[in-house]
């Protein structure tokens, strides 16, 4: 799988994108045989539709793709990748049709189409390829192609291949090609070097809980990114039924998604000092595991009393984001996969994320929409900080009541962080059905709004 551009000396097809209102205004200009080809191939510039038209001697003369109407177009994340999973093998390039506001999102959409997770076996994703149109950038949405690639990967990949053993063999791997340093604090370790809660979550687990870290870059702002790494989440002693358990490869989404930002960042060589921080654990049962009822000792020092052991990736976070704190960065960004209030709150489409910066909030929200990754703004609502007050310890981790809870998962978190200015991503990453561009499974779901929104907000 090579998601990248066809390189332009190869010979292409030029491709005409209509829109369904356009079709009639296009074929006015076109020869009686093109015309007759079109009608009788039943194109209609539906969205999706491809066609390709003959020439003389049976070759493709050209083809054409259907962009629909906008009102559709505004249902799909990359449009154009609807005709480019349709149309036949081949190199194209785009003659006419396609907005310039459009240029950047739907050739990173041609590019995503041709993802396929074929791990344990065969798929069929898009095989046509495009010549980067003049105009964009195509080394940087190649980047940004197969930085998307590899949070899928490793969101899609399943416990037994992505454990924590896994999760740090993945790291490492990154921060060699981009010449970072890893480090890994694991079992025993976590106590030795105080990372209380990391520990209790993973003990149980037949894998070592540990702590990876990963730095590159030795000029400009700090910048620290936190990344749940959850490999499986049975609930621990709050066990889960398992319609709930299906889905817990993708708990350590958060990882995934600091990694494809991570890639982004040091493939575009920004200006800045990276961190990244993972504590990967698989919360799992056994006579070992934390308890209901348990008092842990964070990192900070605050003591959190466990109501239920399945809001286990705040603990997990909690330790690594008072580790972020300390290193005193400009901005500390959190990723996780954290709460089905976040799923209930905006669905599986929408990056929930909170920060009090009310600049960086702009810039991140306008980030969303021309990255083509939606963000949505949630409050850190002060009053329901008595919520996550239990009285018996300083922290809840799970309050009663069922109201508010991402928002009750970030203050939690927030708790953690001290003078660094801060960000919460509350994210699914997981895509539940097939769409243009986006295979069912694991997908990214804020890095590229963030890396859109980070010259602004650090002054790069």
């Amino acid at each position: 799988m090579t998601l990248s551009f066809a390189p332009p000396s190869d010979p292409s097809v030029p491709l005409h994108v209509i829109a369904q209102p356009d079709l009639e205004d296009w074929l006015t200009d076109q020869p009686d045989m093109v015309v007759n080809w079109v009608r009788a191939n039943g194109f209609t510039g539906a969205l999706g539709q491809a066609l390709l038209i003959p020439g003389s001697d049976g070759t493709p003369e050209c083809a054409l793709a259907g962009y629909g109407k906008a009102a559709g177009r505004g249902r799909k994340r990359f449009p154009l990748a609807a005709a480019a999973e349709t149309l036949p093998e081949g190199v194209y390039h785009i003659a006419s049709g396609l907005p310039d506001a459009a240029l950047n999102t739907e050739c990173l959409g041609w590019l995503l189409a041709g993802y396929a997770f074929d791990r344990y076996a065969g798929q069929s994703p898009a095989k046509a390829r495009l010549v980067a149109p003049s105009g964009i950038d195509g080394a940087q949405i190649e980047v940004l192609a197969q930085a998307e690639a590899l949070t899928r990967d490793l969101v899609n990949t399943p416990t037994a291949d992505m454990g924590p053993d896994q999760l740090q063999d993945a790291v490492e791997a990154l921060a060699q090609e981009f010449d970072a340093s890893c480090t890994v604090i694991r079992g025993q370790a976590l106590l030795d070097q105080n990372f209380p809660m990391i520990h209790a979550v993973g003990r149980a687990a037949t894998q070592d809980p540990c702590l990876i870290e990963m730095n590159w870059g030795s000029t400009g702002p700090k910048l620290t990114l936190v990344g749940k790494g959850v490999c499986f989440d049975t609930g621990g002693l709050n066990l889960k039924p398992g319609n709930s358990m299906a889905l817990m490869k993708k708990d350590m989404g958060g990882s995934a998604n600091v990694l494809g930002l991570a890639r982004m960042i040091m493939a575009l060589k920004l200006p800045l000092q990276l961190r990244v921080l993972i504590p990967a654990v698989e919360n799992s049962v056994a006579g070992n595991a934390f308890r209901p009822g348990d008092i842990l000792t964070s990192r900070k020092g605050l003591t959190v009393e466990i109501n239920n052991t399945d809001a286990e990736g705040r603990l997990v976070l909690a330790d690594a984001l008072a580790l972020a704190d300390e290193g005193q960065p400009d901005l500390v960004i959190s990723m996780a996969t954290l709460t089905g209030a976040a799923r209930v709150a905006v669905g599986p489409d929408l990056a929930p994320f909170y920060t009090d910066d009310d600049t960086a909030a702009g810039a991140l929200a306008r980030a969303g929409q021309t990255a083509a990754d939606p963000v949505w703004r949630m409050p850190f609502h002060e009053p329901y900080e008595t919520m996550i007050e239990p009285g018996i310890a300083d922290l809840d981790n799970a309050p009663s009541g069922g109201f508010a809870g991402s928002i009750t998962a970030a203050l939690f978190l927030r708790r953690f962080v001290g003078e660094s200015r801060y960000m919460h991503f509350d994210i699914y990453s997981w895509q539940p059905g097939k769409a243009p561009g986006r295979s069912k499974g694991g997908f990214g779901q804020g890095p590229r709004a963030l890396l859109t929104a980070l010259p602004e907000i650090l002054g790069l």
